[in-house]
């Protein structure tokens, strides 16, 4: 298809990296990525240090849309398996069973680096120095690790929240007590989260639990629990299992930026293009619509200007109001430019061996912790999370008996945490683990520090009226925002993706109105399209 308009994109990351691929395929728009870093994917990138790879936060490849299902997989297809999880080869579209078509002859890792593994999913609670099972469920493992006194405090705090629940959930505090009681509120959720955000969850609104929890419940975890051993999945798509309790998913064999810097490569190949270390600094706004950008060269410091016909923002809704030029209403300016956000350090850690051993039945190579990652819920360190790369992808770890680990910290910029320099925060985050019995710091063989900005958008503050930025940004005919950054929205991967499908969606269709984009990730289902040409 001849390209005979320009569409410029803000951001290399999941939704840019997906708009463009979209554009290229169904309009005659030329897709120009501006990237301000020298890397593909975003968060979702893949960070290669001695050959050891780190994925930043974690990142499994399911979704309940199966148009990003099937996009993932036309992008990397499936391994071949042998014995019971052959299985898996074939996932449920629209509740019909669907084989995968490998498009010739079916590839395993050892043949390819191109190619999704399956992995099994499990991720804990590290709390007195034992393990929890996630979702905490009212299990024989959680009434041993905690006892009768805390057992009955919890379980009559439950039943309480359920004949009683507060009517109208204000914060997340609300959100958290009425699904699972006051008690188990206090007892893992409430120190936790407010490490995550750095404010009480009575400050932070329902929406964030709505969005990253969704029905999750006791009852729901209990029941999944008790279901399982007689229900088995045929589909590693699980649509009908809440996504905290899936227990499969796809992963790219090198880690999620590989499937990100495939699709880069394809949309090159295809003539879009990416410019990196380029940072779009001013957006100006003719009181109508955006009529150009100023792109900056984060190397030379040189400016250049650029015009588009559409334009498509993942970057920061703090910074694409503040880089706004022309008459903008002054409460939008002033609810923009005061959003906020969390940071995020992670420390890569090689080592010998841990400490700690697998207790669990699942074998593991070198006997390691099966965890994907763990949740760090000990009130005396910082520490937030615990990453466990060997068990996302044997292909991420350079030496196969070594382990490889990541210690997930979250701050803002300024703070201490953050102020620290890395040589500090590293030994500083080696003595946390070690003082909670994970590792022994002569163990360590080397280490990394990886810094990322406005990682989490903030659902407090001047959130409460971010309405007024979105209003205002809809009407803007040709701006689109995408992603999590883009839209101030607590998106995962799939959701990024589905907004930026969803837009070209509505440009192929003449749709002028974006409410269906900003619902995405507000509805159970994603508001998900039937098509056929997923």
């Amino acid at each position: 298809m001849a390209k005979n308009k320009t569409a410029l994109v803000f951001g290399a990351g999941p939704a840019g990296l997906t708009v463009a691929y979209e554009l290229l395929k169904k309009t005659d728009y030329l897709p120009i990525i501006f990237e301000a870093s020298d890397e593909i994917g975003g968060i979702s990138k893949t960070v290669n240090y001695k050959g050891n790879r780190i994925d930043i936060g974690g990142h499994r490849f399911f979704s309940k849309s199966d148009r990003v299902m099937q996009w993932w997989l036309k992008i990397l297809p499936l391994e071949e398996m042998e014995g019971d999880q052959q299985i898996s080869t074939t996932i449920s579209y629209h509740n019909k069973s669907r084989t995968i078509d490998r498009q010739g002859s079916p590839l395993t890792p050892e043949e390819t680096d191109k190619i999704m593994l399956i992995r099994s999913r499990l991720s804990r609670i590290f709390f007195l120095r034992k393990f929890f099972s996630y979702p905490v469920s009212l299990s024989f493992e959680t009434f041993n690790n905690l006892g009768l006194v805390r057992m009955v405090k919890i379980g009559t705090s439950y039943i309480r929240a359920r004949l009683f629940p507060i009517r109208n959930e204000k914060s997340l505090e609300d959100f958290f007590i009425n699904r699972f009681g006051n008690q188990l509120y206090l007892t893992f959720f409430k120190d936790y989260t407010e490490k995550v955000w750095g404010v009480p969850c009575s400050k932070i609104t329902a929406e964030w639990g709505a969005q990253r929890i969704k029905g999750l419940s006791i009852t729901k975890a209990v029941l999944h629990a008790l279901k399982a051993p007689f229900k088995k999945t045929k589909s590693i798509e699980q649509k009908d299992t809440e996504t905290s309790l899936i227990e499969q998913f796809m992963y790219p064999k090198l880690g999620p930026g590989q499937l990100w810097e495939e699709v880069a490569r394809l949309i090159e190949e295809q003539g879009g293009q990416i410019h990196f270390n380029k940072k779009v600094t001013n957006i100006v706004y003719n009181g109508e619509e955006i009529d150009s950008i100023a792109v900056t060269d984060s190397i030379s410091g040189e400016q250049e200007i650029h015009e588009g016909d559409l334009y498509f923002s993942t970057m920061p809704v703090k910074d694409l109001i503040d880089g706004m030029e022309g008459s903008l209403p002054e409460r939008v300016r002033e609810v923009g430019g005061n959003l906020s956000y969390r940071d995020f350090i992670t420390v890569g850690l090689l080592l010998k061996e841990l400490k700690i051993k697998n207790s669990t039945s699942r074998e593991t190579p070198n006997d390691i912790i099966p965890d994907n990652w763990i949740y760090i819920q000990e009130r005396e360190v910082k520490l937030g999370r615990l990453q466990i790369f060997n068990n996302w992808s044997p292909y991420l770890v350079a030496a196969p008996d070594t382990a490889w680990i990541g210690l997930e910290y979250f701050c803002s910029e300024g703070d201490e945490l953050w102020a620290m320099a890395d040589e500090d925060f590293i030994s500083f985050a080696i003595d946390e683990l070690a003082s909670i019995d994970i590792i022994e710091k002569d163990k360590v063989i080397d280490s990394t520090l990886i810094r990322v900005p406005k990682t989490y958008p903030s659902y407090f503050g001047a959130y409460n009226d971010f309405d007024i930025v979105k209003d205002f940004v809809m009407q803007i005919d040709n701006l689109f925002l995408l992603g999590r950054n883009g839209m101030h929205k607590y998106n995962n991967q799939d959701h990024s993706m589905l907004t930026a499908m969803v837009s070209v969606d509505n440009i192929v269709a003449g749709i002028t109105s974006k409410k269906n984009i900003w619902e995405i990730n507000t509805e159970e289902d994603y508001h998900e399209k039937k098509e056929e040409d997923a």
